[in-house]
């Protein structure tokens, strides 16, 4: 953004009118009538870029390195019983190492910025027994399955369509079908 409120600075100087500088640098009338006023009134010092919006960061730059390589250390090594990382125990180590109380909510967006992904487990039962399984899905699975449509004979349904060739139907709720005599 302060790179393009220094070439507006330009062209102002060069003379240019607030509709041509509009116009160059691609952005609305109203942003460009403001940068003239803010021109005219202090220079090219005048349109210097905002400071960051919102509040500081509550952390610094060595306090989130220092972050970082304590969770590549993992879990156990901070205490904890097993080796997954939760955002109550992200925030508890944010706690220990900075003295910064963060919402375990908020430990997510701290992880995010230090380039962090969701990892979920897969859930495996320890008693896994691979063998049985894979004599399971041989032997019982197939016999479960549900077979293909028109595998076999089938009833016939009583919502399906009658054929226009057929008997006529003298189902509830419809008068009985007349033939012609």
């Amino acid at each position: 953004m302060g790179r393009r409120r220094r070439h507006a600075a330009r062209l102002f100087s060069a003379g240019k009118t607030q509709a041509e500088v509009a116009r160059s640098l691609k952005v609305t009338r109203q942003s460009v009538s403001r940068w003239s006023q803010q021109f005219r009134r202090g220079g090219v010092r005048a349109l210097k870029g905002a400071a960051r919006a919102g509040r500081k960061p509550r952390l610094d730059d060595r306090q989130r390195e220092r972050l970082d390589t304590a969770l590549r250390e993992g879990p156990q090594a901070h205490g904890f019983p097993t080796d997954l990382w939760t955002l109550p125990r992200v925030a508890r180590v944010i706690r220990r190492l900075t003295g910064v109380q963060y919402h375990p909510g908020h430990a997510w967006r701290i992880l995010r910025h230090l380039g962090w992904t969701l990892q979920r487990p897969a859930k495996r039962a320890r008693e896994r027994d691979e063998e049985q399984i894979r004599q399971w899905l041989s032997t019982r699975w197939p016999a479960l399955k549900k077979k293909p449509a028109g595998s076999g004979p089938g009833l016939p349904s009583r919502t399906k369509v009658a054929s226009p060739n057929g008997p006529r139907s003298a189902a509830r709720g419809r008068p009985e079908a007349k033939r012609p005599s």
